[in-house]
């Protein structure tokens, strides 16, 4: 059986047009609600004693 062959020349544009920023920003306010989370935590379980 013949293979069929697909030749085709185009070049794949990538356009980096994406900001990070908002990532940023939501790994930092996800990282300062995890360490709140945990000093609050902390705080009560030492209070408890």
């Amino acid at each position: 059986m013949a293979k069929a062959e697909l030749k085709t020349k185009q070049k794949t544009v990538v356009e980096d047009r994406s900001s990070l920023k908002g990532t940023l920003a939501s790994v930092f306010l996800l990282g300062a609600f995890i360490i709140v989370t945990w000093v609050t935590v902390y705080y009560l379980f030492v209070e408890r004693f």
